[in-house]
């Protein structure tokens, strides 16, 4: 009887939790407070339901109303953990003061970049010195087929693999062209053992991205350091851009 409840209560249980997951990645791409109402539109889910997650998460202090009371976003226990996770993450925190340190040496845009899902996530990043520097944003999710970082990545991983991370609305670049799968699990392979590779606009036609890769301690990327430069940057800029940021991968990486 008891093996029957369990069994009964562990759906209920599942979504509720797929439901919280849900409103915290929610809240993670739109980037600012939300208010419930927006939330459970957003989730197609019972406003009571959101109310009482909300309700939950708060009192646990992840979640904080912003000063009106009427909108939600995280909260000052979200931040001491994620000091805690910086903390003992030997790549975050080595990666990130590199990306630091780079983008003012040479005054554009670096980012710290890695693999999360079949997405490339942008978990540290550091903007430009010009007035028309060119940012991102921490925690952007970008599909792997329109950044250089993103063939790195996945450089180490069979076609097969390469295949089961890409869906077909990724290979719809910005700009509207669709790049075949087999094409891409091509450049994918061909960045494998490269020190940088280069994509010039494909996100942006303005802009182009050099990436060069961080291994873990087996010698497979682990993230990648990417610097976004305007398309016309002179070469010999982007030469010493180039040369900088293979030097701070190789400072990064956990077998160096």
């Amino acid at each position: 009887m008891a093996d029957q409840q369990i069994s009964k209560a562990a759906p209920k249980r599942e979504r509720g939790v797929d439901r919280l997951l849900a409103l915290l990645a929610q809240l993670q791409s739109h980037g600012r407070p939300m208010r419930i109402s927006e939330l459970a539109n957003s989730l197609a889910a019972p406003r009571s339901t959101i109310y009482e997650l909300v309700g939950a998460l708060t009192d646990a202090g992840l979640l904080e109303f912003s000063g009106d009371g009427k909108q939600v976003f995280f909260g000052k226990l979200m931040h001491l953990y994620g000091k805690s996770y910086l903390k003992e993450n030997e790549l975050i925190r080595r990666g990130s003061t590199e990306v630091d340190r780079l983008s003012l040496a040479i005054g554009e845009t670096c980012e710290l970049c890695v693999l999360h899902h079949n997405r490339q996530a942008i978990i540290h990043m550091h903007p430009g010195a010009s007035p028309q520097r060119i940012s991102s944003e921490i925690g952007a999710q970008i599909p792997l087929p329109w950044t250089a970082s993103g063939r790195l990545l996945l450089s180490h991983r069979s076609a097969e693999e390469i295949k089961a991370l890409t869906s077909a609305e990724d290979l719809v670049l910005p700009n509207g062209r669709v790049l075949p799968l087999d094409e891409f699990v091509a450049q994918c392979h061909s960045a494998s053992g490269m020190p940088s590779i280069v994509i010039k606009g494909i996100i942006n036609s303005l802009t182009q991205c050099i990436a060069a890769p961080v291994f873990d301690l087996d010698g497979e990327v682990l993230a990648a350091i990417c610097i976004v430069l305007p398309i016309d940057a002179p070469r010999s800029h982007v030469i010493d851009c180039e040369k900088r940021l293979v030097a701070s991968s190789r400072k990064v990486s956990l077998n160096a």
